[in-house]
């Protein structure tokens, strides 16, 4: 069984905070941002709006574009490292509030990866004859959990969900190979404090070991599928720094105009960074029917994963 992405939908806060609103709060300027990360603002969720709000709206976007009823969503998988409490999953909360009261629920824990960690695991339950359709969401709330005091991670991150409803494709269309991988061993370098409860990251050791695994991960699923690097159409890397999405493109030798880049109006978005980016791309006129894509990122954990997909229903 072929499958793949029947239908994407994603959201953004309306309030926007620039490099220049951030060198009124830290230690920084927006020149020293833009060449070091290629950000230069971020969307920020406002009190009212929680982790499960953001995931709701683009769920139904994604729905809308799959032309699909909540009655038709066998299973609802959140990639969220930010829910609104422990429990209940935002996923339970998002059936709640879709209606889709059919679907099982449960959220997934894989930090900027997630989004990743979700396709796969959608594609095994359709591929079983489990499910018909999984709806997959990579939200974040990460101003709740930022200090904002703290330059060195403040200037990175921002707020958005992105969603996907995933099912059957027909013939050679959809993923055509995945790869999912873990080294816990670093996961002391990109975590949430316990003491304090917001993020920490050792950007020097994130930033060589994601220069190093994207590229490879990408190019290990476009053998995977059977394909070279020339074969590529379009990259969809996580949205973390410019410099790490670079590496990623270079290695695979395509063009500025074929990797998807959001970085700079929306930050690092951990697991919505690559929904996001998806749907802007497709929305865009970026991505067309036919095209092969590469979806690749790396997170807290350390995670990383990465898709081939002929692009199509």
């Amino acid at each position: 069984m072929d499958v793949g992405v029947l239908g994407l939908g994603h959201y953004v806060p309306e309030k926007v905070v620039t490099n220049h609103d951030l060198e009124k709060i830290v230690d920084t300027n927006d020149e020293w941002i833009r060449t070091r990360t290629g950000i230069e603002e971020r969307r920020i969720a406002g009190e009212d709006m929680d982790t499960s709000d953001m995931a709701y709206l683009a769920a139904e976007k994604a729905m809308k574009n799959a032309n699909l009823a909540p009655e038709n969503i066998d299973l609802i998988l959140v990639a969220t490292v930010t829910p609104d409490t422990p429990f209940p999953s935002v996923a339970c909360i998002i059936q709640d509030r879709l209606g889709a009261k059919k679907a099982a629920a449960m959220d997934i824990s894989a930090a900027c990866s997630g989004f990743m960690y979700g396709m796969v695991t959608a594609k095994q339950f359709i591929e079983t004859n489990t499910y018909k359709h999984v709806l997959v969401v990579g939200v974040e709330k990460l101003s709740k959990i930022t200090d904002w005091s703290d330059r060195s991670t403040c200037v990175l991150f921002g707020d958005g969900a992105g969603a996907a409803v995933i099912g059957q494709v027909s013939a050679g269309k959809g993923i055509l190979a995945f790869e999912l991988g873990a080294n816990g061993a670093g996961g002391k370098e990109l975590r949430q404090e316990k003491d304090t409860g917001y993020l920490y990251m050792n950007g020097r050791e994130v930033f060589k070991f994601a220069v190093r695994q994207m590229p490879e991960s990408s190019v290990n699923v476009i053998k995977a599928a059977g394909y070279d690097e020339d074969d590529v159409d379009y990259l969809v890397p996580h949205q973390a720094n410019i410099r790490i999405m670079e590496a990623a493109r270079q290695r695979l030798g395509i063009s500025e105009e074929k990797m998807a880049k959001t970085i700079k109006k929306y930050g690092n978005n951990s697991a919505a960074s690559i929904p996001i980016a998806l749907s802007e791309s497709v929305l865009d006129g970026k991505i067309k029917d036919g095209d092969l894509i590469v979806l690749v990122g790396f997170g807290g954990g350390l995670t990383w994963g990465a898709l081939a997909i002929r692009w199509g229903r």
